[in-house]
C-alpha cells in the first residue's frame, strides 16, 4: 500500500517561511541513483521539440478583455507600468502588455526551478539516502555508529524516518551505542542544517521520544504500521566525509522527481525550491538554463534564489509562459504534461484552495509577496484550445490584484468558452498516482 503523506507535512514549510511564496542555493551531486522498480527508467529516443515563442516588436497587443482589465487596474490606482501580461495560443500571440520586461515574479520563480530540475535529472529520478554502520549487531544492539549519507532528498520527512526505524528494528537494531553520523546533503522536514536534520531523525527513529508532529504524521500511515524504537546513546556528529569500512544497511529512495516537483508547487514550498536549485548548481544555473531552454534573452530571467522570495527575482511574462511551455514540451516524451507537476484548479489540494474564483481545470502556479501577485499556466478553452498565459502584478493590495486576475481569466472563458473536462494534452498521467518513496534492506 503506498505511503500516505498528509497535508500537515506538506504545509510545514508554510509555517516555517510565512505567507510569502519563494527561495534557493547550492549542493554537490548526489550519489549515483538507481531508479525504483516502480518507476522504470526508460531510454527515450524521441527528441524534445524545439520551443518557439511568438514574437512581437511592439510593447502592447491587447484583446478587449485585457484592455478592460488594465483599465480597471488604473481606476483602482495601480500603475500599468507595474503590470505585465503575455497570452498565447499555440504560436499565436493574443495579448502582450510589457510582455518582454522582467517584473517581480514571486513564486513563478519556482516554474524556472521546476524546468531546470526536470531537464537536469528526469521525471523518474530518485534521490537516495544510505544508512550504514561501522559496528556489529549483537542481541539487538549496534555496537558502533549509525551513519546517514544524505543524497539531497528534499522530502525526507517524519514518515521516512519511521519507515527506516522499522527496517532497523527488522534488521535487529534496537539500540545504537555510538553516534548518529550525518554525511553528505541530508535534509529532514525541510531543514537543510545537518545538525538540525540529524536531531529530527534521532527523534523519528524512536517513537518513545516522538514530538506531537511525528505522532500526527504516524496517524496518516496504514493502521498496521509498527512504531519504531531505535535508541541512540551517542551524539549527532556531522562529518565532511563518510567513514571508511562501513557496512550498508538500508537504501532509501525518494519520491520520483515529478512527484516531488508537484508537491513543491502545490504548497509553494520555498525550502524544497531552495534544495532543487542547489541540486542543479544554484540559482544562477536556474536562471541561465531556463533562459536557454525557453529561448528568451537571459535578461528576461533575473534571479537571486530558486523560490522567488524577494522582488529582485524578476521574470518577463513571455519567459514565464515559455517556461510552462518548455516543461510541457519536455514531459510529452514521458506521456506526461504540466498537469503532472502543477496544480489543477478544482482537483488538486494546495495553497490555491483559498482562491475559489479561479477557473476550474486551469493548470497554474501562483506567487505572492507583500506587494506582488502573479499567476501563470494553462487555461483550456473550447474555441482557442489551450491558452498559455502569465499575469504579473505589483501594487499595494494583493487581494485586489488577485480579484482582478480571476475576473480576467473568467472573462477569457466567457469569450472563448469553458470546457467540461481537461483535454488530453492537459491530463495528468494516471500511472503517476501510485508513485511514492520506499526503503529497502541491503
Amino acid at each position: 500500500m503506498p505511503k500516505q503523506v498528509s497535508i500537515t507535512t506538506l504545509c510545514i514549510c508554510l509555517y516555517l517561511t510565512g505567507c510569502q511564496s519563494p527561495e534557493a542555493e547550492i549542493i554537490s551531486p548526489s550519489p549515483e541513483i538507481t531508479p525504483s522498480p516502480e518507476v522504470p527508467q526508460v531510454l527515450i529516443e524521441i527528441p524534445t521539440k524545439p520551443l518557439t515563442l511568438p514574437t512581437d516588436n511592439s510593447n502592447s497587443i491587447t484583446s478587449g478583455e485585457v484592455q478592460t482589465y488594465l483599465n480597471r487596474l488604473t481606476t483602482q490606482g495601480f500603475s500599468q507600468q507595474n503590470q505585465g501580461i503575455w497570452i498565447q495560443s499555440n504560436d499565436s500571440l493574443l495579448a502582450n502588455h510589457q510582455g518582454t520586461i522582467p517584473l517581480p515574479a514571486a513564486s513563478i520563480t519556482k516554474v524556472a526551478t521546476s524546468l531546470v530540475a526536470l531537464e537536469t535529472f528526469n521525471p523518474n529520478h530518485q534521490f537516495i539516502t544510505l544508512i550504514a554502520t561501522t559496528g556489529k549487531i549483537e542481541n539487538g544492539i549496534l555496537n558502533g555508529d549509525l551513519i546517514i549519507q544524505g543524497g539531497e532528498d528534499p522530502f525526507f520527512v517524519w514518515e521516512e524516518a519511521i519507515a527506516i526505524g522499522n527496517l532497523l528494528n527488522k534488521i535487529g537494531i534496537q539500540r545504537v551505542t555510538g553516534n548518529l553520523i550525518i554525511t553528505g546533503k541530508f535534509y529532514m522536514n525541510f531543514e537543510s542544517n545537518p545538525q538540525t536534520a540529524g536531531n529530527l531523525l534521532k527523534q523519528g527513529l524512536n517513537s518513545k521520544i516522538w514530538p506531537p508532529e511525528a505522532l500526527t504524521q504516524y496517524q496518516t500511515l496504514p493502521p498496521d504500521t509498527p512504531k519504531p524504537q531505535v535508541i541512540i546513546d551517542g551524539f549527532i556528529e556531522v562529518s565532511p566525509s563518510t567513514p571508511e569500512n562501513i557496512k550498508l544497511l538500508i537504501r532509501h529512495y525518494s519520491f520520483p522527481l515529478a512527484e516531488l516537483v508537484k508537491k513543491m508547487n502545490q504548497y509553494s514550498n520555498n525550502l524544497m525550491a531552495d534544495m532543487f536549485a542547489t541540486a542543479v548548481g544554484g540559482y544562477q544555473v536556474v536562471a541561465t538554463k531556463s533562459a536557454e531552454l525557453t529561448g528568451v534573452p537571459k535578461e528576461e530571467i533575473q534571479l537571486i534564489n530558486g523560490s522567488g522570495l524577494g522582488e529582485e527575482n524578476r521574470i518577463s511574462p513571455r519567459a514565464a509562459t515559455g517556461m510552462f511551455l518548455a516543461i510541457d514540451n519536455y514531459l510529452q516524451q514521458y506521456n506526461m504534461s504540466v498537469a503532472d507537476v502543477f496544480v489543477i484548479v478544482g482537483k488538486d489540494k494546495g495553497i490555491l484552495d483559498e482562491r475559489k474564483q479561479l477557473p476550474n481545470l486551469a493548470v497554474v502556479k501562483s506567487g505572492t509577496l507583500d506587494d506582488v501577485s502573479s499567476i501563470a499556466g494553462a487555461l483550456p478553452t473550447k474555441e482557442k484550445g489551450v491558452i498559455w498565459f502569465t499575469i504579473l502584478n505589483k501594487g499595494a493590495s494583493v487581494t485586489q490584484l488577485r480579484n482582478q486576475q480571476e475576473i480576467l481569466l473568467r472573462d477569457m472563458l466567457k469569450n472563448w468558452g469553458a470546457v467540461d473536462s481537461l483535454p488530453p494534452e492537459l491530463t495528468a498521467n494516471p500511472n503517476r498516482k501510485t508513485q511514492t518513496s520506499r526503503s529497502e534492506i541491503i
